[in-house]
């Protein structure tokens, strides 16, 4: 496969791991979680079960494509920096068996809204207390699974500044938002009741930057012989 179709393939899954990952993560929790009510949650996970289903496959499937890219960045990357480029595929793939099994939480759920036989023993207000608690064991999953998020933005974004095939300016924005992550990270351990903005906004700028680009403009493969 030529620079240019690994290119364009390593924007596509990167678009598939972006709009996949909004779902999961912004749009389906948007649309069913009231965080100061439990009984609200609840009832709107029932009411919307298929959506809440969805959510979690279409999660599954954005993990696996964050599993996958790496590998495809890796093959356009290899003869920037191998040693980088080996380190932007390490620290991906680690976060991938955490983001998974954070699903559990999800799954969880589905268990305990079934209406099984064996539940009636709850009452209604132990349901919405343990449905809220795996919600927050979920985004416990999140708030943790984010360091790696953010450790493999860094030599990414440093291959695409050294690669002279890219945008500069993409690769500036990822390492920042590396650094963005983790400030995310230490706020959400250290500092829970205060909310640090925008320092997000580079990661978001970078990664759908560089997502649109290699998938429109891809890379030519003359370009890459020259940077070689």
């Amino acid at each position: 496969m030529s620079k240019n179709k690994t290119a364009r393939l390593a924007g596509l899954t990167y678009l598939i791991v972006v709009l996949t990952g909004i779902f999961n993560l912004v749009y389906v929790p948007g649309q069913l979680i009231v965080w100061d009510n439990a009984a609200a949650t609840t009832n709107n996970i029932m009411n919307n079960d298929f959506l809440f289903r969805l959510g979690i496959v279409v999660g599954v499937v954005s993990y696996i494509s964050f599993m996958i890219l790496p590998m495809i960045l890796y093959k356009l990357f290899e003869s920037v920096n191998r040693t980088y480029a080996v380190i932007m595929v390490i620290f991906s793939l680690v976060s991938i068996p955490i983001s998974i099994f954070n699903m559990i939480n999800k799954v969880d759920i589905l268990t305990l809204l079934s209406g099984a036989q064996y539940l009636n023993t709850f009452e209604i207000a132990q349901i919405h207390t343990e449905v809220m608690l795996l919600l927050k064991s979920y985004n416990n999953g999140i708030g943790v699974v984010q360091i790696f998020w953010g450790l493999w933005l860094f030599p990414f974004g440093y291959l695409v500044f050294k690669s002279d095939y890219l945008p500069k300016i993409f690769g500036v924005l990822l390492m920042l938002g590396c650094f963005g992550y983790l400030i995310h990270f230490v706020d959400f351990l250290l500092f829970p009741t205060f909310t640090i903005e925008y320092v997000g906004i580079p990661a978001q700028l970078g990664e759908i930057g560089i997502c649109l680009w290699l998938l429109v403009m891809g890379v030519k493969d003359k370009q890459v012989d020259d940077n070689s």
